[in-house]
């Protein structure tokens, strides 16, 4: 991953996170290349990015500001920046992952209804485990369809797959359907995660779409106890 986008990647999460609040100056130019150990240049197109998101604005001779955002505003980038994976929202950690399963396979029924394509379609069946600075965070269950999501390499599962369909594809990832539940971990999920068995867990179900409205990705994500959290936006009309 580039400097620029992992510097754009953790300043956007201070802000969401709101260790960077509305109206808040943000650290100087020359600060953040001292913060980041990066170029000028490299810092300024980071920014520049984050001003394109709408989250911060240049206020000439006073320097660079946190955006006084609404609540829809405020949600809305916060789901974009779900999108952007768990590189993406830890980005000032290494993020890894472990690959217990990368096939291509005819679609499974469930998976088939719920990408909406044809039960004699390929999908890429993937598993692995996301480690956040060595230690396992969340294991992914992912079916893709290879018609869309095109040329899926072990490079790609092993680091950001959304980063690959960002970046290389050219595609746009633009909502997503969620059900959250939590049980008890099956000794195969608390092996790999590292937790006692019996010990709670977050299932994340999720189908995300394209801006075309396709299909890309049904998943289930099964996060530690003790390092998952759901945000949400709620408005009154």
């Amino acid at each position: 991953m580039q400097k620029y986008v992992i510097i754009s990647n953790d300043i956007r999460n201070r802000i969401l996170n709101g260790e960077y609040v509305a109206n808040q100056q943000i650290p100087f130019e020359k600060d953040l290349c001292v913060l980041y150990d990066a170029s000028k240049m490299t810092v300024k197109k980071a920014l520049d990015m984050l001003v394109a998101e709408g989250l911060i604005i240049k206020r000439r001779g006073s320097g660079t500001f946190v955006k006084d955002l609404s609540p829809e505003a405020i949600e809305r980038i916060a789901l974009a920046n779900q999108f952007r994976g768990t590189t993406a929202l830890y980005a000032d950690k290494k993020v890894y992952s472990k690959v217990l399963n990368f096939s291509v396979e005819r679609v499974p029924e469930l998976a088939a209804n719920k990408l909406n394509i044809a039960g004699d379609s390929f999908v890429y069946n993937i598993c692995r485990v996301r480690f956040v600075d060595d230690k396992p965070t969340v294991m992914e269950k992912i079916y893709m369809p290879i018609e869309l999501i095109p040329n899926i390499k072990e490079k790609n599962i092993k680091g950001s797959i959304y980063g690959y369909i960002k970046d290389d594809l050219h595609l746009n990832i633009q909502s997503a359907h969620r059900t959250i539940i939590v049980r008890k971990a099956t000794d195969f999920e608390a092996e790999e995660l590292g937790l006692e068995k019996g010990d709670p867990v977050a299932v994340a179900e999720q189908v995300g779409y394209l801006d075309t409205g396709a299909a890309f990705e049904f998943s289930t994500s099964v996060h530690r106890y003790d390092n998952f959290s759901a945000e949400f936006v709620l408005t009154r009309n």
